[in-house]
């Protein structure tokens, strides 16, 4: 498998007048079109990674790297002309709760469409027709009624399929999710993964899913990156979650409750300070 996305060595640090902050200490990783979960507790760097990756890290945050290639393009003396036209087109990303990402006065219909005529040369009326054949993928029903819709007169869910709709119309060639099911009751987030998956296999993409979900992330991805402070901790098959060594994800899983095993209590999740440093 050839790979899509090549990070060596990332550094994101946020500096104030009393202190410096490393967001993001020496992360390295390569993938391929395939499904990558990252995990980790909130402040582990997960979001700040893929947001660095795209150059979307603004001041008082500092981004350095020792390479950064992107289907055999070298990144690292991209100027800001050449990431613009990289993010949407060729990367893009669905950021946390990406119903609030919407513009509320616009309707749902025009954003998406939008987003497409950014990207590709069309007329009004190819980017309508293209933006209700995206709808249509995502599984909304009647979607010229939605079309004409503003954000605040759709579901949670809805809203959701919405913004999958628009990072995926201009065709990337890789998706990074940012917990985009973090907010939805579970039928509707096993039926946004199940639309997921089947356009990331049909289009041949390369899928970042970004989550505190264990359980879930091991039964929806290929691989699996555990994050702490900032840090790798460790890398596996996502069939081998259950089989992970390192203390860390070892206590991740353990906090998890089992319906099959009750205890009396959930253990403590135990952090060693000698992680930060150590070689991933």
């Amino acid at each position: 498998m050839s790979a899509l996305l090549e990070v060596d060595n990332l550094r994101v640090t946020f500096t104030s007048h009393k202190e410096t902050v490393q967001a993001v200490r020496g992360v390295s990783f390569a993938m391929g079109r395939e499904k990558l979960g990252i995990v980790g507790e909130s402040g582990s760097g997960k979001s700040v990674t893929c947001r660095a990756l795209l150059g979307l890290v603004r001041a008082p945050g500092r981004v350095r790297y020792d390479g950064l290639r992107f289907d055999g393009e070298d990144l690292h003396p991209a100027d800001q002309r050449r990431m613009q036209a990289i993010r949407g087109r060729r990367i893009a990303m669905v950021m946390q709760d990406p119903k609030y990402s919407l513009n509320p006065v616009m309707t749902v219909g025009r954003q998406i469409a939008e987003a497409y005529r950014i990207h590709a040369r069309a007329t009004p009326q190819e980017a309508r027709q293209r933006t209700l054949e995206m709808l249509t993928a995502v599984r909304i029903r009647q979607p010229e009624r939605v079309y004409d819709t503003y954000p605040h007169e759709v579901s949670g869910g809805m809203g959701q399929r919405i913004m999958i709709a628009m990072m995926l119309i201009p065709g990337p060639d890789l998706l990074i999710a940012d917990e985009p099911t973090s907010a939805l009751d579970v039928t509707v987030r096993l039926q946004l993964l199940a639309i997921m998956d089947d356009l990331v296999q049909a289009r041949g993409m390369g899928l970042i899913f970004i989550s505190h979900d264990l359980n879930l992330v091991a039964s929806f991805c290929d691989r699996i990156i555990i994050m702490y402070a900032g840090r790798i901790m460790e890398t596996c098959r996502a069939g081998d979650l259950h089989r992970a060594s390192h203390p860390y994800t070892r206590g991740l899983l353990n906090c998890l409750p089992q319906i099959d095993q009750p205890d009396t209590y959930l253990p403590v999740l135990e952090r060693d300070p000698a992680w930060r440093d150590e070689a991933p």
